[in-house]
């Protein structure tokens, strides 16, 4: 039998190659659905969540809190702030960072809040909640004053192995006690919880 051509063999060499390449392409593909269908259900769950815990701060004391993204921008109001619905066509799975921020004025509250972000370790997506607040202010001789920022870690997890139930256990645990502090108008009520049951994170200056 006569030998194949030269154009034969790199035909179907690269027949091969493209197949092998194709169900890489899937295979990526299909990974990265599943990471957007878990960052979506996350996204999605703490938006809600965020946004009643506003209404509920704001009808028993007037507590003046924001979040990010703000409401207008994922979801759809029939009857402000009670009777509303997600947006249809907002990407959720685009959402890289939530806060749930405290603008009270009193105690040095301004600026205290609930971060929630994705990001990558070893090859792994995961999310973390914290809670941050500045522990006061140091005059530095070059910078001048700067804002010092605490951290503790509420939840850290691999995306694909999130716990909603956890999640919501913690977070829960620790809005109740920050909600306590506001009607004790005792801010070393949240402080103190914190530092006795969370990992302290990063502190950092501003």
């Amino acid at each position: 039998m006569a030998p194949k051509k030269e154009g034969a063999k790199e035909e179907d060499w690269f027949n091969e190659l493209d197949a092998q390449l194709e169900r890489e392409k899937q295979a990526v593909d299909k990974d990265q659905a599943e990471l957007d269908n878990h960052k979506r259900k996350v996204n999605m769950a703490l938006l809600e969540d965020f946004w009643k815990i506003i209404q509920r701060f704001d009808t028993a004391r007037h507590i003046n809190m924001t979040m990010n993204p703000a409401p207008d921008t994922f979801a759809v109001f029939e009857s402000y702030p009670d009777v509303w619905k997600f947006k249809e066509n907002f990407d959720f799975a685009r959402i890289t960072g939530l806060e749930l921020v405290d603008r009270t004025q009193d105690q040095g509250r301004m600026g205290d809040s609930i971060k929630v972000w994705f990001y990558q370790s070893d090859s792994t997506i995961r999310v973390r909640m914290i809670f941050q607040y500045c522990e006061g202010e140091h005059y530095y001789k070059y910078a001048g004053w700067k804002r010092i920022f605490a951290q503790f870690v509420i939840y850290d997890a691999p995306l694909s192995k999130v716990s909603m139930d956890e999640l919501h256990a913690k977070l829960g645990d620790v809005v109740k006690v920050w909600f306590e502090s506001h009607l004790k108008k005792n801010r070393d009520v949240i402080i103190k919880h914190l530092k006795e049951k969370y990992e302290r994170g990063e502190t950092f200056t501003e």
